[in-house]
């Protein structure tokens, strides 16, 4: 096993699913990932927060091998799989699944269309059946044109499109962002029922109390760097760290 593998631990000592080593990225001069090392168990919730600007969406881009951000340094590792020479197609097949902040559905295509074009790439994932007993509005309006939906269908069909593939990693940007809270809370239970079937799970959210009550835990971003990795209970709980790093 290679050398950093064995670095990829948790505080327990167990071997580590999805890591993260001393990443560097860049947006053209800027340097805004700074070194960040964080892993993650199968089946976890990973809260990843901070300010704006802090470096996690950059992040998410990175874990996805986008061409934006730049990564210059560190390794990423799937199941022992490196991620860090991986292009973005291969991260995709490998298991990594981009829910970005936008949804990006394809204008032109109905719900159904949307979901059978993800599932065109292997290995396919959940089956239309499967994702429709999981979002039942999307199985109500399969043949309506997917950019007429509204914004919580719209995350809805953004997830579902994810899982249609063979995914290892779920990353979320922003799924909570203009939604009502009752959107937000139907769409708490989902992550909720992914999460019981094993799925591994990154979210970054502005909200960032409602992803800290539904992850396992939490590393707060600072500029690139990583000022807190531990439970999600332990922010929730402690009221000046929220207040420092999170201005809540």
């Amino acid at each position: 096993m290679d050398n950093r593998t064995n670095l990829a631990v948790q505080n327990d000592h167990a071997p580590a699913y999805f890591s993260v080593w001393d990443m560097h990225a860049y947006y053209g001069e800027s340097y805004i990932v700074q070194g960040i090392s964080f892993n993650i168990h199968e089946g976890e919730i990973l809260a990843l927060l901070g300010r704006n600007g802090a470096g996690k969406t950059s992040t998410l881009r990175a874990i996805a091998r986008l061409d934006d951000p730049q990564v210059n340094h560190g390794e990423i590792w799937l199941d022992h799989q490196r991620l860090h020479e991986m292009k973005s197609h291969e991260a995709a097949i490998a298991g990594i699944g981009l829910v970005p902040e936008d949804r990006r559905i394809i204008p032109g295509l109905t719900v159904e269309e949307n979901l059978k074009l993800a599932q065109i790439v292997e290995p396919v994932g959940w089956s239309l059946d499967r994702l429709y007993d999981l979002f039942p509005r999307l199985g109500e309006r399969r043949k309506q044109e997917g950019v007429t939906l509204s914004g919580g269908e719209q995350q809805m069909l953004a997830i579902a499109r994810a899982l249609a593939r063979d995914i290892k990693v779920l990353l979320l940007d922003e799924p909570y962002e203009g939604l009502a809270p009752v959107i937000v809370d139907e769409i708490e239970k989902t992550l909720a029922v992914v999460k019981a079937q094993g799925m591994t799970t990154i979210i970054v959210e502005q909200n960032a109390i409602r992803a800290l009550e539904l992850a396992d835990r939490a590393v707060i971003l600072d500029t690139g760097t990583v000022v807190f990795d531990g439970s999600a209970k332990e922010v929730l709980e402690n009221d000046a760290l929220r207040a420092e790093y999170l201005a809540i």
